[in-house]
Formats: C-alpha cells, sequence, structure tokens
C-alpha cells in the first residue's frame, strides 16, 4: 500500500509538470490575490485608472487585485519587476507606451526586449490626447494650422512633456519640419505657457484639455483616438481628418512575466475585456480621460508591435534624442 501510494503520489507530481496542468491551474487561478505593479507613483493619472481598474478586476476575478507602485526610470523599475517574476499569474503589469516602447527604442542601451521580457494580456485603452492652439491663434482647423506653418517657418513653436506628444508632433508636421520644440516637465507648466500664448500648439491630454477649451481659452483641432472622445464629443478624430500618418498614441496595456501559460492569460485577458465594460468602471475613467476598452492577447500583441514599430521609425527619421 504504501509503495502505491508513493508511487500515485510520484505521478501526481509528474503529471502537474505536463502541458495539460496549465488548463487545471486556469480553472483555480487566482486562489490568492494578484499583485499589480504600476511604474508611477501614487496620485498621477496611471496611478489613478490602474486602481479603477484593480477594483473592478478584483470583482470580476472573486480575488483581491492590490496595486502597488514603483515609480522611477520612466517606468522599467516597474517592468523588470515583472518580467524577473515567477509566471504564475500573480504579478502583472500595468504597462504604458513610456516603458514598453519609449525606453527600448530611445536609450542607447536598452533595458530590456519589450517582445522577449513580457507576455501580452490586453490592452488597457488610450489616454486621450488632442492636439491644441491658444483662441488667440488664427487656426481652426489641422489645415490652418500646417498652412500657417508652412508660410512662415520658424514663426511657431509646439511643446511637450514626453515622448508620445513630441513624437505625435512630428508626425503631423511631416517635411513641414519648421516648428522649435520646447520640452517641459509637465502639461501643465506647457498649457500655462500655451494658454499665455508663448506656446502655438502641443499635444496635451484629456484630463487638461477640455475644461480649458469649454472656457474658449484654447482650441482643440484633433483628437489622437479612435472614436471621438465624449469629454470632447465636437472634436475630430485624426482617422476622420484624413492623418492616418498619425500612429503614435499614449495607451496602456496588461503585461505578464515571460512564459505565462497561455490558459491564465486567455482567462486574464477575458476578465480585464469584462472589467473595462463595467458602467461604474467605464464611467470613473471616462473622467480621467482615458478611453479604456480590451483586447485579446492576439490582438493586443500585434497592436504592441504596430505602435513600436511606427515609434521606432519615428525616432529614426528624425534623429530624435531624449536625455
Amino acid at each position: 500500500m504504501q509503495r502505491r501510494n508513493l508511487g500515485a503520489l510520484a505521478a501526481g507530481a509528474a503529471l502537474a509538470l505536463l502541458p495539460g496542468a496549465a488548463a487545471w491551474s486556469a480553472e483555480t487561478y487566482p486562489a490568492k490575490p494578484v499583485r499589480l505593479i504600476v511604474g508611477f507613483a501614487p496620485g498621477g493619472g496611471a496611478d489613478a485608472l490602474t486602481r479603477i481598474i484593480a477594483e473592478g478586476l478584483s470583482k470580476q476575478l472573486g480575488q483581491q487585485v492590490v496595486v502597488e507602485n514603483r515609480p522611477g526610470a520612466d517606468g522599467v523599475l516597474a517592468a523588470q519587476a515583472v518580467s524577473s517574476a515567477k509566471p504564475d499569474g500573480y504579478t502583472l503589469l500595468m504597462g504604458t507606451n513610456t516603458a514598453m516602447v519609449a525606453a527600448p527604442t530611445l536609450r542607447p542601451t536598452p533595458p530590456y526586449d519589450p517582445f522577449q521580457a513580457f507576455t501580452p494580456i490586453s490592452s488597457a485603452g488610450q489616454f486621450s490626447m488632442f492636439l491644441v492652439v491658444p483662441a488667440s491663434l488664427p487656426a481652426k482647423s489641422v489645415g490652418e494650422l500646417l498652412a500657417l506653418v508652412a508660410a512662415k517657418p520658424g514663426a511657431y513653436n509646439s511643446a511637450s512633456s514626453n515622448s508620445a506628444s513630441e513624437l505625435a508632433m512630428l508626425q503631423l508636421l511631416g517635411e513641414q519640419r519648421k516648428v522649435v520644440n520646447a520640452r517641459y516637465k509637465g502639461d501643465m507648466q506647457a498649457m500655462t505657457d500655451l494658454l499665455g500664448g508663448q506656446i502655438h500648439m502641443m499635444f496635451t491630454t484629456g484630463t487638461l484639455a477640455p475644461s480649458f477649451v469649454k472656457e474658449g481659452r484654447i482650441r482643440a483641432l484633433a483628437a489622437l483616438l479612435p472614436e471621438r472622445s465624449a469629454l470632447l464629443p465636437d472634436v475630430p478624430t485624426g482617422g476622420e481628418l484624413g492623418l492616418g500618418k498619425l500612429t503614435i498614441t499614449p495607451w496602456a496595456g496588461f503585461f505578464g512575466p515571460p512564459g505565462l501559460p497561455k490558459a491564465i492569460t486567455d482567462k486574464l485577458s477575458q476578465e480585464l475585456q469584462k472589467t473595462l465594460k463595467r458602467p461604474e468602471v467605464h464611467a470613473q475613467l471616462v473622467q480621467q480621460g482615458f478611453e479604456g476598452y480590451g483586447m485579446s492577447p492576439a490582438k493586443f500583441a500585434e497592436f504592441f508591435r504596430t505602435q513600436y514599430d511606427a515609434f521606432g521609425a519615428t525616432v529614426r527619421e528624425h534623429n530624435v534624442k531624449f536625455e
């Protein structure tokens, strides 16, 4: 009897190592709280939306999703923590294009290969980003803005506080790269100078733009979103304006460590997609200027690759360097 019991235990242990064991573990996953790491400090936009989604995902999974902040190095520290974690579905990353695209393409020595170091799970959505100009500028459309730039080379400037907004402006201007860009540490500082007329154009977030647009102090000419934003529904998207060259958008998504079992990856993706459709989650994200939507792992991986390639191509084309 003892020998048979030991044999059964050994067989069970061996079975647990087989590929089919992943499906079994996915049925009981999650059996304990899930850690969701975000690479920005508490109180910021990325932290706020992460906590909103984490609360909804906790209800979907039936287990607490605990948000852990690991700020520093443009989100790289958080990404590295997840990349080196055990691939069991209990350590996940809320990754943005800063850590997943900008850091690997802009740094002389990339901190990681984002396609080898992570498992794409689902998109979270996109940060609303609007092309805005001061109300005093005589441009009421993107076409009129580009005409002004072409007519007076060097007379206009732009502002940016992150790599996505700067590269989006480079894509917009294309060959008309006759605008001097001023880099700011934050969107609010850049917006202050735009309101004062020292800056003539910028891509800014949905957190800042709506109130100033409604007050008539700035004018929004285009939205970098797949569909019009509920925050500014009268502002056309780049797609509506025929601006197919505007491929860079600020986004966020969920990643796991490399080797995350497919069954767990699929389950997480499905539950995240359901979470983003929850009415209370959607409403809170809209207030944050964030358009939440999920994707299957395959679709998200495809989107991720497209964004990475577009980002890298723009960096090389314009010889962009960030300190």
